[in-house]
């Protein structure tokens, strides 16, 4: 049978794939092809199947030529081992990596090829070995400090946030699992009992009957999309017609239940982008949260909870990383192609990343090792590193004394680019956290103007030459940055530093709607 004709199933279409690409492919990456519109399916005697050729020029188009689309915009000088593509996106997220979302973090595999003991023709030395202290000044959700962990590694973090100090402390504290469980099954319980009688519930299983009979209607799965991708439907015109056609039943369905769809303050973030229904539900679980003794316990279960938030904000699903206004009717979804909904309670969520940070924890357990790590709230242009972790850890702070830092990976804030404090703004209005926004390097309030640069190198080299006073003469200084300016070298020389090895790599799959060549590189710094 001829390729274009060959019918494959799921099963042998994944087989076939692996052998193609030269990486595994599942069964479930086959069927999400399905789904969402990038192949077709043929139903034959009861077995979904689909054409060789379709896969052919799937993987062809978007994977295969990949890398030679990136040099051809980028340049022949990127080091494609270092775009780490072989990883799927559940390795490079892996255990507690995904504890919370963060925007800017780079991926654990980027960290590991720098700090572990391995050569290669591009890293033709090793910098670190295990017991070594790393230190990382930017250090965002603590990937700098979860993979120091897992090497055998010491590891301190400084971080101007509250909340991302938090995130990257919870990471890499060892739980009493029992007691957690404990906790978690508590707080649903009481959760359970708040919203039992709401309308709330009635209202939601109500709505998703209708959507789910209007979207097999209109957007039948995988019809729609591929239909879609090949340009017979104006999504934007065809999408618009389809919210008016619903809105309708929604209304009714709202004035039904008596729903409130805002609150009747909208002083905070918490008041303008949660329902009532939501935000009820929110502070029953933090009452619930202040209870817990367990002080370790009680942080990791906070973190739970802000990552449920963040995901019930009133917008859309393919506004989540960038919330425009509000949404409080259903409308249509150009991320799932389809019409979607609001949330009205946040009990699907807290479940799913309740179970999920267990599970998490428990993967990294088995692998961390008897090491120290911490971050500390702090200003890296003027913390005195030695002092303040003496102050947390005594027993940390006299070896970090004696030892001294072997050297710095890190990623300074690109700048003009991510407001640090404002991304998790639910999570600073709900556990009452000093935001310190004036203290950010290159934020996107402050723009990319000429000034904003040049206190943006500044703040750069204060923070290195800040870092250098708890050095090892011999020190080695990783920073992965985008430098389009060109800043670099002067922030370097700022520092009294010297370039000696700059490593480009392609970033892969940076957001959903973003697909263009990009790139950063890995400065490699140390004393002149």
């Amino acid at each position: 049978m001829k390729t274009a004709s060959r019918l494959l199933t799921i099963k042998e279409a994944s087989e076939w794939a692996s052998n193609h690409i030269g990486k595994n492919v599942t069964t479930s990456n086959i069927a999400y092809l399905i789904q969402y519109g990038r192949i077709r399916k043929t139903d034959e005697n009861g077995s979904t199947q689909v054409l060789q050729a379709e896969l052919v020029n799937y993987y062809d188009k978007f994977l295969k030529s990949r890398e030679s689309y990136f040099k051809e915009n980028l340049g022949e000088d990127l080091n494609w081992a270092l775009s780490f593509e072989q990883y799927k996106e559940a390795e490079t997220t892996k255990h507690v990596h995904r504890l919370h979302p963060y925007k800017g973090k780079f991926i654990p595999q980027l960290v590991e090829y720098f700090l572990d003991s391995h050569t290669d023709k591009f890293k033709t030395e090793t910098y670190f070995n295990r017991g070594d202290i790393v230190l990382d000044p930017f250090s965002g959700s603590g990937t700098t400090m979860v993979q120091s962990c897992e090497l055998g590694m010491h590891a301190i973090g400084v971080d101007v946030s509250a909340f991302n100090s938090l995130i990257g402390n919870c990471k890499i504290i060892k739980y009493d699992l029992a007691d957690l469980k404990n906790e978690i099954n508590r707080i649903t319980v009481a959760l359970e009992s708040f919203i039992k009688n709401s309308n709330a519930i009635e209202f939601e299983a109500k709505l998703l009957r209708e959507l789910n009979i209007f979207n097999n209607k209109y957007f039948p799965v995988p019809d729609y999309k591929y239909r879609l991708r090949n340009g017979e439907i104006d999504e934007k015109q065809y999408g618009k017609e389809k919210e008016k056609e619903f809105l309708p039943v929604y209304k009714k369905l709202v004035n039904q239940y008596n729903i409130k769809l805002r609150q009747d303050k909208n002083e905070t973030f918490l008041d303008k982008w949660y329902s009532q229904h939501i935000r009820n539900e929110i502070d029953c679980v933090f009452e619930e949260i202040k209870k817990i003794k367990n002080q370790n316990t009680k942080k990791i279960i906070a973190v739970i909870l802000s990552r449920t938030i963040r995901s019930c904000r009133a917008t859309t699903h393919a506004d989540l990383a960038t919330l425009l206004e509000p949404v409080t009717t259903t409308y249509y979804c150009s991320k799932h192609g389809k019409m979607c909904k609001p949330l009205f309670s946040i009990m699907k969520w807290w479940k799913t990343y309740a179970q999920d940070t267990v599970k998490r924890l428990q993967q990294f357990d088995k692998l961390r090792t008897d090491t120290f790590q911490l971050c500390l709230t702090g200003d890296s242009r003027n913390i005195d590193v030695f002092e303040q972790i003496k102050k947390k850890n005594p027993v940390f702070g006299q070896l970090v004394e004696n030892r001294k830092i072997k050297g710095v990976f890190s990623s300074p804030p690109y700048v003009g680019l991510i407001d640090y404090h404002e991304q998790h703004a639910y999570a600073y209005d709900l556990f009452g956290f000093n935001r310190q926004d004036e203290l950010e390097i290159g934020p996107l309030f402050k723009g990319q103007t000429k000034d904003a640069k040049q206190n943006y190198i500044q703040g750069i080299s204060d923070v290195l030459n800040n870092c250098k006073r708890f050095l090892t003469d011999d020190y080695n200084v990783f920073l992965v940055a985008n430098d389009k300016y060109n800043m670099y070298p002067t922030i370097a020389e700022n520092a009294g530093m010297q370039i000696v090895n700059q490593f480009r790599r392609p970033v892969l799959n940076r957001t959903e709607k973003d697909k263009t060549a990009y790139s950063e590189t890995v400065f490699h710094l140390k004393g002149k």
